[in-house]
C-alpha cells in the first residue's frame, strides 16, 4: 500500500477526478497535490515582443496566484472526502517536474489524469501522463 501518494493537479475535470481517486483510493496515505507552472506559458501570455521580458515578473506572479488557487480547491475537494492532503507549485516542464518531484520527495506512487487525447494531437502535442508513466521511479496510476 502507497504510503505518499502524488498528484498532479491542473484546473481540469480529469484533475478533480484524479485527486478524488487518490482521497478514496489512499485515505491512510500522505497525499501531496503538485501544480506545475511552465515556464513557457508566461511567454505565452504576451507573445513574443519586447513586453513579455518586461512583463515576465507580473505574468509569472499571476500564474502562480492562480496555482494557488487551484491548490486551495484541491484542499477543498479532499476535504469533502475528509482527507487532509499537502500542496505544492513548482515552475518547470510539467512531466519532468513531476517525476523529478517523485524522486526528491519519497513519492512511492502518482496519480495523474489523463485528457484523452488521441491519433494526431496526441503525437503532435505529446502526453504528460504517458511521460510521467514511462519515466516514473514509482507506480503511476493513469486516470480517465
Amino acid at each position: 500500500m502507497a504510503q505518499h501518494v502524488l498528484v498532479a493537479v491542473d484546473d481540469s475535470d480529469r484533475s478533480t477526478e484524479a485527486i478524488e481517486f487518490a482521497c478514496t483510493e489512499y485515505p491512510e496515505a500522505t497525499i501531496t497535490a503538485i501544480h506545475v507552472l511552465d515556464p513557457g506559458d508566461f511567454y505565452a501570455v504576451s507573445g513574443v515582443e519586447g513586453t513579455a521580458m518586461a512583463n515576465y515578473d507580473e505574468i509569472q506572479d499571476h500564474h502562480e496566484e492562480r496555482a494557488d488557487e487551484i491548490l486551495e480547491t484541491t484542499r477543498d475537494q479532499a476535504a469533502e472526502h475528509g482527507v487532509e492532503i499537502e500542496t505544492d507549485h513548482v515552475v518547470g516542464g510539467v512531466s519532468r517536474s513531476i517525476v523529478d518531484y517523485a524522486a526528491e520527495h519519497d513519492i512511492d506512487h502518482i496519480v495523474v489524469g489523463s485528457h484523452g487525447r488521441t491519433g494526431a494531437s496526441r503525437i503532435l502535442l505529446g502526453s504528460v501522463a504517458e511521460t510521467v508513466a514511462r519515466r516514473s521511479p514509482v507506480p503511476v496510476t493513469i486516470v480517465r
